[in-house]
């Protein structure tokens, strides 16, 4: 594996996890979370909408 391939899929790893904090701090206070953190997540936003609360 090269370098560049080696820091692409830490890079990678750290934008799943900031999008990971992102979306979980949107809801614990309420709010929708940007529909390209859920991409990056693998949650389709419109599907996301659909979640009813407890």
């Amino acid at each position: 594996m090269s370098s560049r391939r080696l820091f692409s899929a830490i890079g990678d790893i750290f934008t799943t996890f900031g999008s990971a904090v992102a979306v979980s701090r949107a809801v614990e206070i309420g709010r929708k979370p940007r529909a390209s953190d859920l991409r990056k997540l693998g949650i389709e936003p419109t599907a996301f909408d659909k979640i009813g609360r407890f």
